[in-house]
């Protein structure tokens, strides 16, 4: 186990994990997105809207939008050295969103009980307009994010 996973401190433990997530996460950083903040159930990422990220209608496809939550309630549920993945999300986008707009998610835990977890995103603009608000539920799987065994998926 990693030493700052026997630290005592939640926000140690936080940062530590979203470091080790970062590390091997090229989704979200090819899309750009940068990690903000961190802190034990939340985060805070921010991507901006690069033209190639745009439908035939030219805003935002809602794809991205998604991802952008998505990665960001990633790195919230993942802040207790256990490894934890998407078991249910949803998301309703509330306003376009054009090329050029920097958006920002931020992710809430709600509860979390057992193996599972319930988070909510929202995503603003930089006016700080909501643009769309995903929750999403996880599940713990067997493993840690601090140590670098094998794990299974369990």
């Amino acid at each position: 186990m990693d030493a700052v996973a026997g630290n005592k401190d939640p926000h140690a433990l936080a940062q530590a994990c979203a470091n080790k997530m970062w590390q091997d996460d090229r989704a979200s950083q090819g899309l750009g997105m940068s990690l903000q903040r961190i802190a034990p159930g939340e985060a805070v990422l921010s991507m901006t809207i690069r033209k190639e990220m745009t439908n035939g209608h030219g805003i935002c496809h809602g794809g991205f939008i998604f991802t952008l939550a998505d990665s960001t309630f990633a790195f919230a549920c993942n802040t207790y050295d256990q490894r934890t993945v998407a078991q249910q999300c949803a998301v309703t986008f509330l306003q376009p969103v054009r090329e050029g707009e920097t958006l920002t998610a931020h992710a809430v835990e709600r509860t979390r009980a057992g193996r599972g977890g319930i988070y909510d995103v929202t995503v603003r603009d930089s006016s700080n307009k909501v643009i769309a608000e995903f929750r999403g539920h996880s599940r713990t799987i067997s493993g840690q994010l601090l140590d670098n065994q094998p794990q299974d998926n369990k």
